[in-house]
């Protein structure tokens, strides 16, 4: 670029000089032109494939690769790969690529139970294969010999799901590239943790770097906490949305670069170990995942009421005061935590003696528990350097720290000097749980929250204790800056690799405030290799430790994941910020986590970090009535943020009963999510595409959510918006919060776009049409609440005539560690509800194990039918298949009178229309029907003239 003219030159003499200077450059042959710069050379050549073998018995192909050109850049090629493919189940593949002759790093098995494939070096037996394809039930594998690259398609359309032709495969000590071709008309889903400010479609030439990091989520398009090497893929084709995954199964840092018509990996080490999910639904792709990788783990009952937490809460008589004015204030809540001001100097599994005296703190216990709340408290992995504490003693006794040049590697964190325990080594991980014991016995707390376990340190390199100044200094204000003595590690490649992840465009190094790469855990394993696994496998230990303490259902909230992880523990996002973006960034990241098989995830209410200047009342306002609907819902900040409780403004205190108030007569449905979500995977907050595929206008959609199949949530997420435009796929939804009011859409484009009335303390919650709801009454602590009479919202299409409605309730104690429905522990109960003919009504019940429930004396009050018009006539109940009175067990049922609803429909105002045939919201009262019985309900609609 020329520069801009100085202003003592005429425009005239600027023109001359312009002029020259495009003669001069435009032909290249001036003096002083340079010659044209030397291509860079490529990576890699690629490899070709010289040999493949079907191995006997279903046992898949093995082949050898060899490489076809030798370079050096980022060191020299892997001469010899083994490949193998496998059809592990009927819709999931395996493609795994490694060096032929040496052992090579990959997620250890014992963390991540899977297949295993084949050793090297083994005799594979079986005949050479020579077909161009290796078909499994829904995929097919296909290859080229010479370049090799492979490829994955559907069997049923020969839909190309993924194509290596693009680019050649490169492959050496610590780097591996791979890429895929992509329609430029794919939505791309997943590839985290990283706080999107475009949403949760991927955007292209967005960066993509995934490597367990302790930057705070106020970090845009940068690798965070966790490290989710999957991606979902739908394309609508045909009108149709078609779903599949893709999984790299590697814990080695990467870049993942996505143009928009093709993604390409490059990764510092281990291996390519490809996993295909074939789908075809979003639902059938997290299905399939959540069986390889591990199904959610099932969460109490409480953990669903609304938690509170603080850092700053700095003595014992602050967290009883914040219980009370909830108490008082009539807003809903569990839990309540404690960030780290329990403890003893910041020291884990201690208790400060002076803030919170043991004695004082089991005397609120037991309050607390007598209420039915429960008590969960912070420790991070970091162990404090100090001969005078047991925890730290025990563990230098058993050896189980990691280590740097043979001594425990020495870091930085709250405390001051710590070591980080290896949970690799087994005898760390027993180390652990006896220490969560030993804090257990020391104060029975109901689940723990395990923190900075990326790991975070506030250090770097190779580090000290000093000894010309104290380390920790107790005067400082930032106690988070390092003063340990330390220096830079450069002189290891697995410091200073070849390659450096960088596509966020940070420069940090590998070991930037975290454990240094070349450090050693048990068995030799590098943490180049294993340090996105830390948090992963400090969960798994945890999660055994409080497991075989209690007895009971385990709680654990963990800030570092990796595939797996949600098999352990639940997520919440991080360091956010109270701003209205960080609210409008929290959806994107929960419905990642959804995807990534950790349905329990939530983001900090009213923001961790405090903004300058604080837009905190309208903001705690809108956030609650957000939060309120996350899986996961706390409030949380930091010290230096204002006070945020719920009750602290009159009207966030309004807001907060009013969305909590559904979400606790929404717990029954939550809870029976998660029961699902245990058994297939299925998210609790969806992206709406979930259950509407086909609805192609909704694969962007970032500002709102489902729970479940059919109820959606449609935030405001804007400083003084009074209404809010959502979207509407198609059908008809109901205003759960009053459900006269309906929106009927046709989802077609634009049309299905609506703007709804959102007074500040109001927000839109919507139920879809063949749902059935259970709800209770609600109340202000989740075990009083669930031992409320039910009632089943039956939703129809507004005026219909013939349509159908489903739904289901779990029920169990939620203290046994299974989540399984057995006789006399937990009662399943199916819900059918069908109109015929506009007229004829039928709602009914199945259900399994209904014992449980009857012990618990569970039952369903009322049921609202929405939809239907005219009024209930001829009411016959059956229980069980028997209709006499004392098996009917109802008092006095009778039909409500019924209510005209409000119906919006495309292209009208949001006050809405009576608008075609109207539709009413009408109930069944007086009942008392047993949860823990199956049955009939039957009833005429009358239309007086």
């Amino acid at each position: 670029m020329l520069p801009r003219p100085p202003p003592h030159l005429l425009p005239w003499r600027y023109l001359v000089l312009l002029f020259l200077a495009l003669a001069v450059s435009s032909n290249g042959v001036s003096a002083t032109a340079k010659p044209k710069a030397k291509a860079p050379t490529p990576a890699g050549f690629g490899y070709k494939l010289v040999s493949l073998v079907q191995r006997p018995n279903g046992g898949g192909l093995v082949g050898l690769l060899q490489v076809k050109r030798r370079t050096s850049t980022y060191g020299p090629d892997i001469p010899r790969l083994r490949l193998f493919v496998k059809h592990e189940t009927k819709d999931r593949v395996r493609v795994q690529i490694t060096d032929a002759e040496k052992q090579r790093w990959e997620v250890p098995y014992d963390l991540l139970p899977r297949e295993p494939s084949p050793p090297l070096g083994a005799a594979t037996g079986g005949a050479p294969f020579t077909a161009g394809e290796y078909p499994g039930q829904d995929l097919v594998f296909t290859y080229g010999r010479d370049p090799f690259w492979f490829a994955v398609h559907r069997l049923s359309t020969r839909q190309p799901l993924f194509n290596t032709s693009r680019a050649p495969l490169v492959f050496k000590d610590q780097y591996l590239e791979v890429s895929t071709r992509l329609p430029g008309d794919a939505a791309l889903y997943g590839l985290g943790e990283s706080t999107q400010p475009g949403g949760i479609k991927l955007r292209p030439n967005d960066p993509y770097t995934l490597y367990t990091t302790d930057a705070s989520a106020i970090n845009l398009n940068t690798d965070l906490y966790g490290s989710h090497p999957v991606y979902v893929d739908l394309r609508n084709l045909a009108g149709r949305g078609v779903a599949h995954a893709v999984l790299l199964l590697n814990s080695n840092g990467m870049d993942v670069f996505y143009t928009g018509t093709s993604l390409t990996y490059k990764v510092i080490g281990g291996l390519l170990d490809f996993y295909f999910f074939a789908g075809p639904t979003p639902l059938a792709v997290v299905d399939q995942y959540t069986a390889m990788i591990g199904r959610p783990a099932p969460m109490p009952y409480w953990a669903f009421g609304f938690h509170q937490c603080r850092w700053g809460y700095h003595n014992l008589s602050v967290v009883e005061d914040v219980v009370e004015n909830y108490w008082s204030a009539q807003i809903p809540l569990d839990v309540i935590w404690t960030d780290d001001d329990h403890m003893d100097a910041r020291k884990d599994f201690t208790l400060s003696p002076v803030n919170y005296p043991r004695p004082k703190l089991l005397a609120f216990l037991d309050k607390i528990h007598a209420r039915g709340m429960k008590y969960i408290v912070l420790i991070d992995p970091g162990i404090n350097v100090n001969d005078t504490y047991g925890v730290y003693q025990r563990g230098m006794d058993r050896d189980i720290f990691i280590k740097l040049d043979g001594q425990p590697y020495l870091a930085q964190v709250w405390p001051g000097p710590v070591y980080f325990p290896d949970f690799i080594n087994p005898d760390g991980a027993s180390w652990w749980i006896d220490e969560v014991r030993r804090f257990h016995e020391l104060v029975p707390v109901d689940g723990l929250w395990i923190d900075m376990n990326e790991a975070s340190n506030f250090c770097t390199g190779k580090c000290t204790i000093p000894t010309t100044h104290r380390c920790p200094d107790p005067t400082s204000k930032e106690p988070w800056l390092c003063c340990l003595d330390c220096k830079n590690l450069t002189n290891t490649r697995w410091d200073e690799p070849p390659y450096k992840i960088n596509a966020s465009g940070k420069s940090a190094r590998l070991g930037y405030n975290t454990i240094a790469t070349s450090a050693v855990h048990y068995n030799g394993v590098l943490e180049y290799n294993a340090h996105s696994l830390y948090g992963f496998s400090q969960a798994i230990a945890t999660h055994k430790g409080l497991q075989s303490i209690q007895g009971k259902r385990p709680f654990i909230l963990t800030r570092s994941t990796f595939v797996g992880s949600g098999a352990y523990a639940a997520h919440w996002t991080g360091d956010n910020k109270g701003t209205w973006e960080d609210l409008r960034y929290s959806i994107s990241t929960m419905l990642n986590f959804g995807i990534f098989g950790m349905p329990m995830v939530g983001s900090d209410i009213c923001g961790f970090y405090p903004a300058s200047p604080p837009p905190l009342e309208e903001l705690c306002s809108r956030w609650i009535e957000l939060g309120a609907f996350y899986p996961f819902s706390r409030d949380h900040a930091n010290f230096a943020s204002p006070r945020q409780e719920l009750y602290q403004w009159q009207s966030v205190a309004t807001s907060a009963r009013n969305a909590l108030g559904m979400r606790y007569r929404l717990l029954p449905y939550l809870y029976t999510l998660n029961y699902q979500a245990h058994l297939t995977g299925a998210p609790v907050a969806r992206p709406l595409f979930f259950s509407f595929p086909d609805f192609a206008p909704c694969y962007g959609v970032s500002n709102q959510f489902l729970l479940g199949a059919g109820v959606m949530v449609s935030p405001v997420l804007q400083q003084g918006a009074s209404s809010v435009d959502a979207v509407f796929p198609p059908g008809t939804w109901y205003n759960l919060f009053d459900t006269t009011k309906a929106v009927v859409s046709t989802g077609s484009g634009a049309s299905a776009v609506f703007r709804l009335p959102a007074p500040l303390n109001e927000v839109n919650v919507h139920v879809h049409q063949g749902t059935v709801l259970p709800l209770q009454r609600g109340g202000t602590i989740s075990r009083d609440a669930r031992a409320t009479p039910f009632t089943l919202v039956v939703a129809f299409p507004l005026g219909a005539e013939d349509a159908d409605a489903e739904g289901a309730v779990y029920v169990d104690d939620d203290e046994r560690p299974a989540m399984v429905l057995a006789e006399g522990q937990a009662t399943y109960a199916r819900f059918h509800a069908a109109v015929r003919g506009g007229r004829e009504v039928t709602v009914r019940s199945d259900v399994a194990m209904g014992s449980y429930s009857m012990s618990k004396g569970l039952v369903i009050e009322k049921i609202t039918v929405l939809g239907l018009h005219g009024a209930g006539k001829d009411l016959a109940i059956q229980v069980d298949g028997a209709d006499d009175a004392t098996a009917v067990a109802t008092s006095s049922p009778y039909f409500a009178a019924a209510d005209a609803a409000q119906a919006l429909r495309q292209g009208e105002e949001e006050d809405g229309v009576e608008g075609g045939r109207r539709g009413v919201t009408m109930e069944v009262g007086g009942l008392a029907l047993p949860l823990g019985k199956s049955f009939t309900m039957t009833w005429s609609m009358h239309i007086e003239a």
